[in-house]
C-alpha cells in the first residue's frame, strides 16, 4: 500500500536554500550565499531570490549541475593530513580534504568547520545541511580540543591569559580552557573558534607553532585514526553531537 504521507511530502514545496541543504550542497547558510552569487538556476531560470520555493519535481542546477535530493546521509570522521585545504576545489590547485573521500562515497560532502591548511587532525564531513548547521554555529558552544606545539619555549602565563582572555588587534580571544603540558607543549579547548584563533594568540605572545592538532570535536575524539583515514560515525554519535549543541 503506498505511503500517501510520504508522497504528499515528495511534493511539498521548501525554500530553494533548505532544498539545496537537503541535496548535500552546503549547509543553508552557505547556500544562501550560493543563489545570491547567481550560481543556481530552477527549471533552466538562473534565482537570486532566497524566498523561492521548489519541489523535487523542480529541476534545480548549481553551476550548471543537475541536484537530487539524497537518500541517505552521511556523516564522517575524517583525520585531514597537513598541507590539505578545506573547501571543494581550490583555484590554487593545492588537495582538498574532501577529495579524500570521493572514491568512497557518491554523495556530495562537504567540511563542517575548517582547519587551515598548516594544520591536522579531526574535521566532519556531512551531506545533511540542517546537521552542519547546528554544529557549525557559535551558539551550539560545541568543544574543540587541540594540542599546541611550539619551536620556543611558551610564555609562563600564556595559558592562563588565554583562559581569561586576549585581545589581539582588536579581536577578543578566550580559550574555555587552556593547559601547559610541557614547556613546548599546550592544550588548548575553544567553543567558538574565531578564524586562526590559536595561531594570532601565539604569534601575539612571539611564540611561532610548530604543530597543531584538532584531536576532538564534542565527544569525538581522533582514537587510532591516522592521517588521511576515515570512518562514518556512529547513529549514537550523531545523536550525541546533537545533544551537546546548545542552540
Amino acid at each position: 500500500m503506498p505511503d500517501n504521507k510520504n508522497q504528499s511530502a515528495n511534493k511539498e514545496e521548501v525554500r530553494l536554500q533548505a532544498f539545496l541543504a537537503h541535496c548535500g550542497v552546503a549547509s543553508r547558510r552557505a547556500s544562501e550565499k550560493i543563489i545570491l552569487d547567481g550560481r543556481v538556476s530552477v527549471n533552466g531560470n538562473v534565482v537570486t531570490e532566497l524566498g523561492t520555493k521548489v519541489t523535487e519535481k523542480d529541476v534545480v542546477c548549481v553551476d550548471g549541475k543537475k541536484v537530487s535530493l539524497e537518500e541517505k546521509k552521511r556523516y564522517v570522521l575524517l583525520y585531514k593530513p597537513l598541507g590539505y585545504v578545506c573547501s571543494q576545489s581550490d583555484e590554487k590547485g593545492r588537495p582538498c580534504a574532501v577529495d579524500i573521500l570521493k572514491e568512497s562515497f557518491k554523495e556530495r560532502l562537504y567540511n563542517v568547520g575548517r582547519l587551515d591548511m598548516f594544520s591536522h587532525g579531526a574535521l566532519i564531513f556531512t551531506n545533511d545541511g540542517d546537521f552542519a548547521a547546528r554544529l557549525s554555529h557559535p551558539s551550539a558552544e560545541i568543544e574543540k580540543e587541540y594540542i599546541v606545539e611550539s619551536s620556543l619555549p611558551l610564555p609562563r602565563y600564556l595559558a592562563e591569559d588565554f583562559e581569561k582572555g586576549i585581545r589581539v588587534e582588536g579581536v577578543f580571544y578566550k580559550a574555555k580552557r587552556a593547559e601547559e603540558l610541557n614547556s613546548h607543549r599546550m592544550r588548548v579547548v575553544l567553543v567558538e573558534g574565531k578564524n586562526r584563533e590559536i595561531r594570532r594568540v601565539f604569534e601575539s605572545a612571539g611564540v611561532s607553532i610548530r604543530n597543531l592538532c584538532r584531536v576532538r570535536i564534542g565527544n569525538i575524539e581522533l582514537e587510532d585514526l591516522e592521517p588521511g583515514q576515515f570512518r562514518e560515525l556512529r547513529g549514537w554519535e550523531v545523536q550525541s553531537l546533537l545533544k551537546l549543541c546548545k542552540n
